[in-house]
């Protein structure tokens, strides 16, 4: 029954009682009002107010709980529902809510995916023109200087012109390392274990950073859009410790669970992000949504942040 009719219901039947008593019992009001004529009609009174206020306050339970989880709900975290039981007004109201709720989820999902999928090909168009167009320049670059640091007479003249080459080399590597971050060349050609090393090698030689790896040995065949989000999901993380958990360790662990892929990354800082997520957290937990994983940032047992990154295995898990 919808509330509506509900607290009409209740109000016609306690209104009906109370016209009824009037009529056939042997019931007046007098005036002025004696004291037990006063006590039955204010008993009455807070009868009908109590059974409204019971009523509405179960019927209206449901619109408290839907303003509650309006309040709190993230796209980003999937499948928060507000529970619901029966039919009628609210319920319906209720499951309509949810119903948005999957809608939403849907299409943030479907979003996001030609975002990162936008992304990911930007990437590789900038990566693919910092190695052709820039790296090859800079080569260039670095054969003239090599040949007119050969060819000086001048003794200071070919120090200057060593140094310039030397300027040029390690920006030349820079350009490479960068082309590297935005397009995993090693990811495709050998594979999620290999491209995860060399990412925490370079993490290592630019930083400083002591790096714990632990791969598990023999993981199952993953598909390129999983592999790719994993890979993204470490950079990203190693990236926020580098530059914010003023950490000295981190740990890389990947292996096998059940029917799950766990990723975990583990630093010894002060921490990032736990009460405000930026937008490198969160475009991780986009990434995540695209292959159906789970992310938990949490503090680590011995300080700093734990990442981590829980994959469902598709089908046998290859």
């Amino acid at each position: 029954m919808a509330l509506f009719w509900r607290i009409f219901g209740l109000n016609a039947v306690v209104l009906g009682g109370a016209t009824s008593l009037l009529l056939w019992a042997p019931v007046t009001v007098s005036a002025p009002v004696v004291l037990t004529e006063a006590i039955v009609l204010v008993g009455g009174l807070v009868v009908m107010l109590v059974a409204n206020a019971v009523l509405l306050r179960v019927g209206l339970a449901p619109l408290e709980r839907v303003t509650r989880r309006m309040a709190t709900v993230d796209l980003l975290r999937p499948g928060q529902r507000v529970s619901v039981a029966g039919h009628g007004g609210v319920p319906d109201l209720v499951r309509a809510f949810n119903d948005m709720l999957g809608r939403l989820e849907h299409e943030r999902a479907t979003s996001s995916a030609r975002a990162l999928y936008a992304q990911e090909s930007e990437r590789r168009r900038i990566a693919q023109e910092l190695h052709d167009e820039v790296g090859q320049s800079m080569t260039a670059v670095l054969l003239e200087l090599k040949r007119a640091a050969d060819h000086a007479h001048d003794p200071d003249l070919r120090t200057d012109l060593q140094h310039a080459q030397e300027t040029t080399r390690a920006s030349l590597d820079e350009v490479r390392r960068l082309a590297r971050r935005l397009r995993p060349g090693v990811l495709e050609d050998l594979g999620l274990v290999s491209a995860l090393t060399t990412l925490t090698t370079d993490l290592s030689t630019h930083t400083g950073l002591a790096v714990h790896r632990r791969f598990e040995a023999d993981l199952p065949k993953l598909d390129q859009q999983t592999e790719l989000v994993l890979y993204r999901v470490a950079q990203e993380s190693l990236t926020n410790v580098a530059r914010h958990a003023d950490a000295t360790e981190v740990g890389v662990h990947l292996y096998r669970d059940g029917d799950r892929i766990q990723l975990l990354i583990c630093d010894d800082g002060r921490g990032f992000g736990l009460a405000n997520e930026g937008a490198g957290l969160r475009g991780m937990r986009e990434r995540a949504l695209l292959i159906g994983a789970a992310l938990e940032l949490e503090a680590a047992p011995g300080g700093g942040v734990q990442v981590g990154l829980s994959v469902p295995l598709q089908g046998d898990g290859g």
